[in-house]
């Protein structure tokens, strides 16, 4: 079965892990075009090329770099006429110009076709742009969605065809792992990764532990955006300037030693109108590491973090409060959280199982088109 997957994800070196996975399974021929680089409110994150062991990983022009909507691979029919792939699995939302224009070149082919989404709020978009997701709802062969939330989502504005929830990557428990750590060491360590924009809450974050600096707390945040400069000057005005550390972005493959050293990693999200969290995957890293977890209510939070962490109500500094005091003044309970949070992910999330599941989906494909199914 030859395999072409489009996908701007993977130029992240730890989603690599993943593919390496899919392609260690029978028959499964693999290349997987990425783009140099990707732009962002975090800046330019550029290819690391990490696990790249039994399928091809080949570099692809991008044109409008950064434009969600707009963006497009201008060599990807030349691609497909070279690999000639039984099923493409665009890995884009449906009503990006790159999937209509994906969508549009292998309908000259024979090949199948699937996109993947996170989508989990009903938008109704402007033309072109609901016209080219009608398209792509009408002619693709699968759909693959990280949430039953975004399953939902497109039943909603019309898909009929096969769906399969299956998040877009795992986790692997080799990469994140813990380490052995004194239980009652000091400070406690705290982190948060991800985009600095109001909707990840680490302004809330802030409040919530300017009221528990009775205890020996420093703070991580790991990541970037336009909100850096703010929430510096937040932690200053709260007084916690001194415990609060700026990391930045890091490349992918250094966040298992990040998170080897936090004891709890807070994911403050919050709903807005335009947006509400669709996965997080640095928490399932964080579980992988035996990291404790707490994460707010919004959407997939609680589900990905079932019973192995702490869930507090969306905007509750209060209660945030709370959950870390809580884990801080009894650290027994914060390491068997940390325990319960890795069994989960060996139980559900590592990268094995999710590329198990995607080569099912293939192979779906590839039986319905034998079989002569529309």
């Amino acid at each position: 079965m030859r395999v072409l997957m489009l996908s701007k994800a993977c130029i992240v070196g730890i989603y690599q892990r993943k593919l390496e996975e899919i392609a260690r399974h029978p028959n499964i021929n693999l290349r997987v075009l990425v783009p140099p680089s990707w732009k962002d409110e975090r800046g330019e994150t550029h290819l690391e090329r990490a696990f790249t062991t039994g399928y091809e990983l080949t570099v692809t022009s991008l044109r409008l770099n950064g434009n969600f909507h707009l963006h497009y691979y201008p060599e990807f029919a030349e691609q497909l006429r070279d690999f000639q792939p039984d099923i493409v699995h665009i890995d884009e939302e449906p009503y990006n110009l790159a999937t209509w224009l994906a969508l549009r070149a292998t309908r000259k082919t024979s090949a199948k076709t699937l996109f993947f989404s996170w989508q989990n709020i009903v938008r109704r978009y402007p033309p072109p742009f609901a016209w080219m997701e009608q398209s792509a709802l009408r002619s693709v062969d699968y759909a693959l969605v990280g949430t039953e939330s975004a399953a939902e989502v497109w039943r909603t504005k019309g898909y009929t065809g096969k769906l399969a929830v299956i998040p877009q990557f795992g986790v692997d428990p080799e990469l994140f792992m813990p380490i052995g750590r004194s239980v009652h060491h000091s400070p406690f360590m705290i982190g948060y990764a991800g985009r600095l924009v109001p909707e990840k809450g680490v302004d809330l974050l802030l409040t919530a532990l300017a009221t528990v600096t009775d205890l020996d707390w420093r703070l991580k945040i790991i990541g970037g955006g336009p909100e850096r400069s703010r929430l510096e000057q937040q932690a200053s005005r709260l007084n916690v300037g001194g415990r609060v550390e700026f990391i930045g972005l890091v490349p992918s493959v250094e966040m298992p030693a990040h998170l080897q050293k936090l004891d709890a990693l807070v994911i403050p999200s919050r709903t807005l109108p335009n947006w509400k969290e669709q996965y997080g995957r640095v928490i399932i890293e964080a579980m992988a590491s035996e990291v404790a977890v707490v994460g707010s209510d919004s959407a997939a939070i609680p589900d990905v973090v079932g019973n192995a962490g702490l869930i507090f109500a969306e905007n509750d500094a209060h209660q945030l409060a709370c959950h870390l005091r809580q884990l801080m003044e009894n650290r027994d309970f914060c390491v068997s959280l940390g325990k319960r949070g890795r069994q989960r992910i060996l139980e559900n999330f590592t990268q094995a199982q999710i590329a198990a599941q995607t080569v099912d989906v293939y192979q779906a494909m590839l039986n319905s088109s034998q079989n002569g199914a529309v």
